[in-house]
């Protein structure tokens, strides 16, 4: 019993863009709020002046800063999972996989 996905990406690239697109504002709004915050909390602490509560921010800000950074890294993680994909199939399932990978890491060039 085969299964036949070839057409998959193509008829599901206004999905596979709408996933793109909210995979996109993760990436740059998740770190900016993070950063918001973190510097908020830590203006917080600087003001009260207290040595305990400026290292509890501290590292809260780390975890944060560490949060975004793996947040961004995200697509970079989506990209590795395609190219793994795309180098077991089959010539002509490789350039269906690409118009996959282009609609959900570059929205704004899927057609």
């Amino acid at each position: 019993m085969d299964i036949d996905v070839s057409g998959f990406c193509s008829q599901a690239s206004s999905i596979l863009q709408f996933v793109g697109w909210v995979l996109t504002f993760f990436k740059i709004g998740i770190p900016l709020v993070i950063i918001a915050y973190g510097m908020i909390d830590f203006g917080k602490a600087v003001v009260a002046s207290e040595d305990k509560e400026i290292k509890d921010q501290t590292r809260r800000l780390l975890y944060r800063a560490l949060a975004g950074v793996i947040i961004f890294f995200i697509p970079t993680l989506v990209m590795w999972v395609f190219s793994a994909i795309t180098e077991y199939g089959t010539a002509s399932s490789k350039a269906n996989f690409e118009q996959c990978k282009t609609c959900v890491l570059s929205p704004w060039d899927c057609n």
